[in-house]
């Protein structure tokens, strides 16, 4: 009996120890430890592999199969495999039909004018705010592995409609001016009296902005040697549904539904 006593008196000693040790920590100084724990605890779990951190920004950028684009994500982590996203995004939409000429015999060497889209209307631009989730579907395995996400989410699409203005020789006059489409439809298809694009920033003031909403979803692999650093490729598709129809070319069909495909290019950092 006296035995057991003492053996329960001395396995007790070491707890009363670790007790009186933690209640001499001030607050301070138990955030501290108990940040050093979940520290320690991220590491062990870097080293097998898995993306951990705090927060991620990404730029990237895109070709897609009617254009180009550059976007700015912004990650906060969630879970180990879930991190919520934030995205800003502008890029253009090229017409199928598109078709860049030249005035004057490029092969004796020489043009007038700027090169120009026949039949162009408008310039699409369009911005994106979206968000949505990045959900890691297979982990590195180690330092030098990949790591596989799966991107989806949605939100606002502004289409912004510049208009495309020609520099013309008047038939009238035989003086250069400068027109859109709805100012002379017949003028502005007459290829003949067309000398060049007006340039980007002509029709700037005239832009108008037509709402709507899209969806993205793609993969995303990071090859990344180092957790704090991005590096990956993107693969996905984009939908966009606007309120009007998006005028482009002239003589051709317009549409409010626009899908593509997309490559990207990311690079950011985590932290």
């Amino acid at each position: 009996m006296v035995k057991n006593i003492v053996i329960l008196l001395l396995a007790a000693i070491p707890l009363t120890l670790v007790a009186q040790r933690q209640k001499e920590l001030t607050p301070r100084q138990q955030k501290k430890a108990e940040r050093r724990e979940k520290i320690e605890k991220l590491i062990k779990k870097e080293e097998d592999g898995a993306l951990i951190f705090n927060k991620q920004n990404v730029f990237a950028f895109k070709l897609s199969t009617d254009g180009y684009g550059l976007f700015y994500e912004r990650g906060k982590f969630k879970t180990n495999t879930v991190t919520n996203i934030i995205w800003a995004e502008i890029s253009e939409h090229k017409h199928p039909k598109e078709q860049k000429f030249v005035t004057g015999n490029p092969g004796w060497g020489f043009t007038i004018g700027t090169p120009y889209v026949y039949g162009k209307i408008n310039n699409f631009y369009n911005f994106k705010l979206g968000f949505g989730q990045q959900r890691l579907i297979g982990g590195k395995g180690s330092k030098n592995g990949v790591a596989t996400s799966l991107i989806y989410g949605g939100g606002l699409s502004l289409a912004l409609m510049k208009p495309y203005f020609l520099d013309v020789q008047d038939p009238l006059t035989l003086e250069t001016k400068v027109i859109r489409y709805k100012d002379d439809e017949n003028l502005f298809l007459d290829q003949t009296r067309i000398i060049g694009s007006a340039g980007f920033m002509k029709g700037i003031g005239y832009t108008k902005v037509i709402p709507g909403l899209q969806i993205r979803t793609a993969l995303r692999f990071d090859y990344g040697r180092y957790n704090d650093l991005v590096s990956a490729l993107e693969a996905g598709i984009n939908a966009e549904f606007y309120t009007k129809e998006i005028v482009q070319m002239a003589n051709n069909t317009n549409h409010k539904f626009f899908f593509n495909a997309y490559i990207a290019l990311a690079f950011g950092s985590r932290k």
